[in-house]
């Protein structure tokens, strides 16, 4: 057994939701620990312990080892009360069971369903539908006179009406979806959750099933073209997927098909306007820029924090012992500053060629629609510089209160048209 940190209070800083919601002070602590205590163990009062994963080489190392490695039982950080609770009241030891709580052979047989969807000439099929819908969000910024909020107003609602129109979801549908996501996502977040009593958020989920049973059985009545239509009718060894399965598929791309996309695409205009240097670069030569400038964005938001991996056997990782049973906690953005990867990892640099972020995960786990997010991000940015004139920062930006995904939750704008 390793010797448990001896300073809890640090231990309980990191897994306050409310400190993430200040960046310098989150990116602080993970400098310090890169440099000092790059892997260590942590337990926090209220978790089981975990080992806190920092480094760009361990964290692939890690996820690129799925046999050693694995996401059950803990793929996300969680208090042992909340888990405890959920096995006792339901049986399960997952509220949700997505790919994000799989691993093989159910992962990898989950995953194929879908996988098409997302990459090749499905996306290019996609590329028109997807420039008309950033061209009508940014052209709503010009009916707002002149200020907005880029979050609540652009951001959010682009790459939901995009996942949506993949799922076959209608329009009218889009603000319960948002909602049920960011009372997910922001469960500790006191300006989106619903609140922080354990049932409520266990009602969120149950409000999700409750969407997503009833458009199982639409799709299976009536099975359309969408990606809706395919989940609910997929068989693995000749059977339709179970209910709990189906709904779980559901869930993780209904949100994580838009939040993550939302947060980078705010965060990456955010350190822009904060770095005009780095607009003008980028406007002078948009088609040129633009593939390193959104995979430099999504660096330096990282809108997914972290996850876990537990140990099926003892393992060495960055000089240490794994042991077995034990879990590791990979924080994405501190490996996405990493010194010894990114030469000057604070600075944003839309050039930026020296190394691969590391936001999407790596290996087995890695972002199903990593393709389908850059691709969104570059048509809504392409639309914004063509259109808009100058922008400029008219309030004070604030991040959501998460440890799991976050971002910007507020981004006030002033800008002018072209």
């Amino acid at each position: 057994m390793p010797v448990i940190t001896q300073s809890p209070d640090l231990d309980n800083a990191l897994v306050n939701p409310a400190n993430w919601a200040d960046e310098n002070w989150v990116h602080e602590q993970f400098s310090w620990m890169r440099a000092n205590e790059p892997l260590k163990y942590l337990s926090p009062e209220g978790f089981d312990p975990f080992w806190n994963v920092t480094r760009y080489a361990d964290i692939k190392a890690i996820e690129g080892n799925k046999a050693v490695f694995i996401n059950d039982p803990r793929p996300t950080l969680g208090q042992k009360m909340m888990t405890e609770v959920l096995q006792q009241m339901t049986g399960r030891k997952h509220l949700v069971r997505s790919l994000v709580q799989m691993d093989d052979p159910d992962h990898m047989r989950y995953r194929r369903l879908t996988q098409g969807w997302f990459m090749g000439s499905n996306l290019r099929n996609l590329q028109q539908r997807i420039d008309e819908l950033a061209v009508h969000y940014v052209d709503r910024m010009g009916e707002m006179g002149g200020e907005c909020d880029f979050v609540k107003d652009v951001a959010i609602w682009f790459p939901l009406r995009v996942i949506m129109s993949i799922f076959g979801v209608p329009e009218e549908d889009e603000p319960l979806m948002l909602k049920l996501t960011q009372e997910l996502f922001g469960s500790t977040d006191p300006d989106v959750a619903r609140s922080f009593d354990m049932m409520d958020f266990m009602d969120v989920v149950l409000d999700f099933e409750k969407y997503f049973v009833e458009l199982t059985e639409a799709r299976r009545n009536k099975p359309t073209d969408d990606l809706a239509s395919l989940i609910a009718n997929s068989e693995i060894d000749g059977e339709r997927l179970p209910q709990h399965e189906t709904n779980g598929y559901y869930m993780i791309i209904a949100t994580a098909g838009h939040d993550t996309t939302s947060a980078s695409t705010a965060g990456g205009l955010l350190a822009l306007l904060e770095r005009p240097e780095e607009m003008a670069k980028l406007r002078a030569d948009v088609d040129g820029l633009l593939p390193t400038a959104i995979d430099e964005m999504i660096r330096w938001v990282s809108p997914v924090r972290h996850f876990m991996r537990t140990a099926t056997e003892d393992c060495d990782i960055g000089g240490q012992t794994i042991r077995q049973g034990e879990s590791a906690i990979l924080w994405y953005p501190s490996a996405n500053r990493d010194e010894s990867v990114f030469d000057a990892p604070f600075d944003f640099r839309v050039d930026r060629k020296d190394a691969k972020q590391i936001a999407f995960g790596f290996g087995a786990h890695v972002c199903l629609g990593q393709h389908l997010a850059r691709m969104e991000m570059a048509s809504l940015y392409r639309a914004l510089l063509n259109r808009v004139e100058d922008i400029e920062l008219a309030g004070e930006p604030q991040y959501t209160q998460s440890t799991f995904v976050g971002g910007l939750k507020t981004l006030p704008i002033r800008y002018r048209m072209k």
